[in-house]
């Protein structure tokens, strides 16, 4: 192999792994196209479990009524996720494992998934109302604000 035809290889090579690495970092962070961002819903819950992350960091919780009982399909209660921005950018509002541990009562704002499953992104405020569902309700009045609307 001619040392000419040894760097056109080498050219390639690199080309490839260049065009690979832009492709996997392209891939680890996804748009928001699956959500409808012109719809929004303000949903009340119980947190079932805070998956931090650094990209997103997710809240997933069980669905309550206006009664502060549990919302059932099936004789199950109704479980809702939320996506927000990464852990340590959510933790700069306050919001942390350690502040919403399972059990705490809370009110989101956010855009639904268009394909109608249960999941949604962060899209105006989190409010946290404790351990114990508020007379009047989870809100502004009777929580704390976390994060401030993003719309």
């Amino acid at each position: 192999m001619t040392t000419r035809t040894r760097r056109a290889w080498m050219r390639a090579g690199l080309a490839t792994s260049l065009v690979l690495g832009v492709a996997a970092a392209a891939a680890a962070h996804h748009s928001f196209a699956m959500y409808n961002m012109t719809e929004t819903k303000t949903l009340t819950g119980k947190l079932t479990r805070f998956i931090p992350g650094s990209n997103h960091a997710q809240l997933l919780f069980e669905l309550l009524g206006e009664d502060g009982k549990p919302v059932l399909k099936d004789g199950k209660p109704v479980v809702w996720g939320v996506e927000m921005g990464s852990a340590a950018a959510i933790a700069r509002s306050g919001v942390t494992v350690k502040a919403f541990p399972v059990g705490t009562i809370m009110t989101v704002s956010l855009h639904p998934l268009r394909d109608g499953k249960p999941f949604g992104a962060i899209g105006g405020a989190l409010i946290k109302c404790g351990e114990t569902f508020p007379a009047g309700g989870c809100n502004q009045k009777t929580g704390q604000v976390m994060m401030a609307p993003a719309n």
